[in-house]
C-alpha cells in the first residue's frame, strides 16, 4: 500500500484495527484522546467493539474481562490514567491472559500537562502492576514504527499470554508523517483453547490470579520467571547508527533517540565519531549488546525526557567499562540537537585520551 501523511494516534488506531482488534475499552485522556475518537468511529462500522468506560479502572478491568474470553483486545491511555490501571494490569500478569495497552505518556508527576515526556519508564518497565513481574514495552520512534509495533504487540501478547505496552510519548502520538498501513487482517474465527467461552461439552477453564497457598503462587511465579527468561533470550530489538566506529555512543529512546540521529551527523561533521544506540525493547532491555559496545566506545551520553530513567538500566549494563553521562528535559521539553551537541563535546574532551578499541 501506498503512503499517506497519519497522525500518530490515528495511524495506532488504524494498525491495531487491522490487525485484527476485536475490542477496545478506554477513557479520554490527553495527548491520546484522538486514538481513542478513532477508535470510536471505526469499530461500531466494522461491526466490532468499542466502549468508553467511566475510568481508567473501569477500561483496564474490561480489558481484562474480555481477554480472559480470548478476544484481541487493547486500550490506551496516558500517564494519570496508566497510573489507575496498575492493579488491573497486575491481574491480567497473574492470570497470563493476552492484552496490549498503549501508554502516550505525558508530562508529570501528577496531573502535570499535555506535553510530550518520557516519565513512565520507570512505570512501564519496574512497576506495571504488584508482583514480580514485567511486561513487554515496545518503544516506537516514529510513526511508521508506531504502526509496526503495535501490529507486532498483539502478537507478542498472543504468543507469550502475556502483557505488552507500546510506550511512546506525546510527540509520537500528535506527529504527522508519511507512513503505511498494513492490509487488514480477518478476525480470528476461534477462540484459544484456554479461553473462558463456556464449558459444554468440555471440562471447564479456570482463569484467575487468586493463589491463597504459597506453593500454588510460588509456582505460578516460577513459569512467570521462566516465561520471561524466554522473551528475553528471543524478543530483544534495537536500532544502530554509525557504532561500527564510534568512540562516543549516544543512547536514547523514542523521540529522544530520533533527536540524537540528528546529533550524531552534527557530530560526525565536526569529526566527532559518534553513533546512536536506540532501543526499541525498553524490557527486555539489550544489556548485552550495551555491554558489547562499551567495551570499545570512550564514553556514553544516555539522552531522555526525564530525569534519568533508562539510565540505570545503561549503567548496569556497562557496569563501569566506561564513562556514562546523562542529558535529560523535563516537564514536557524535547531535548534539541543544539542543546545535546555540547554534551557530546564535553564528553569528548573528557574521555579524548582513552582509546577506543577497534571493532571486533
Amino acid at each position: 500500500m501506498a503512503k499517506e501523511m497519519l497522525k500518530g494516534n490515528e495511524a495506532i488506531a488504524e494498525a491495531a484495527i487491522r490487525a485484527g482488534l476485536e475490542a477496545f475499552f478506554g477513557y479520554p485522556i490527553t495527548p491520546q484522546s484522538e486514538l481513542l475518537e478513532h477508535m470510536a468511529r471505526r469499530m461500531p462500522e466494522l461491526g466490532r467493539v468499542f466502549l468508553q468506560a467511566e475510568s481508567e479502572v473501569a477500561a483496564i478491568n474490561m480489558v481484562y474481562g474480555a481477554a480472559c474470553a480470548g478476544v484481541r483486545v487493547m486500550t490506551s491511555t496516558s500517564g494519570p490514567g496508566f497510573s489507575l490501571m496498575q492493579e488491573g494490569l497486575s491481574y491480567i500478569a497473574g492470570s497470563e491472559v493476552p492484552a496490549v495497552v498503549v501508554n502516550i505518556m505525558r508530562g508529570g508527576p501528577g496531573l502535570g500537562n499535555i506535553q510530550p515526556s518520557q516519565g513512565d519508564y520507570f512505570q512501564v518497565t519496574r512497576s506495571a502492576g504488584h508482583g514480580d513481574f514485567h511486561p513487554i514495552v515496545l518503544a516506537p520512534a516514529t510513526v511508521q514504527e508506531s504502526i509496526d509495533l503495535v501490529t507486532l504487540a498483539f502478537d507478542l501478547a498472543e504468543k507469550y499470554r502475556t502483557l505488552v505496552i507500546v510506550a511512546g510519548d506525546g510527540s509520537i502520538g500528535q506527529m504527522m508523517e508519511p507512513a503505511e498501513l498494513p492490509p487488514m487482517r480477518p478476525l480470528r474465527k476461534e477462540r484459544p483453547s484456554w479461553a473462558l467461552t463456556g464449558a459444554k461439552g468440555r471440562e471447564p477453564n479456570v482463569i484467575t490470579s487468586l493463589y491463597l497457598g504459597a506453593a500454588n503462587l510460588e509456582k505460578l511465579n516460577l513459569r512467570l520467571q521462566e516465561k520471561l527468561a524466554r522473551i528475553e533470550a528471543n524478543e530483544i530489538r534495537y536500532k544502530e547508527y554509525m557504532t561500527e566506529d564510534a568512540e562516543l555512543l549516544l543512547v536514547g529512546f523514542g523521540t529522544a533517540g530520533r533527536v540524537c540521529l540528528s546529533v550524531v551527523q552534527e557530530a560526525r561533521d565536526r569529526g566527532i565519531k559518534a553513533g546512536l544506540f536506540r532501543p526499541i525493547t525498553l524490557w527486555p532491555f539489550p544489556m548485552q549488546r550495551i555491554a558489547e559496545l562499551a567495551e570499545r566506545v570512550r564514553g556514553i551520553l544516555v539522552v531522555e525526557m526525564n530525569a534519568g530513567q533508562m539510565l540505570h538500566d545503561v549503567r548496569e549494563a556497562v557496569e563501569g567499562r566506561t564513562p556514562v553521562r546523562f542529558y535529560g528535559r523535563l516537564g514536557g521539553f524535547i531535548p534539541l540537537p543544539d542543546e545535546i551537541l555540547p554534551e557530546v563535546e564535553k564528553l569528548d574532551a573528557e574521555t579524548r585520551s582513552k582509546v577506543a578499541v577497534p571493532a571486533r
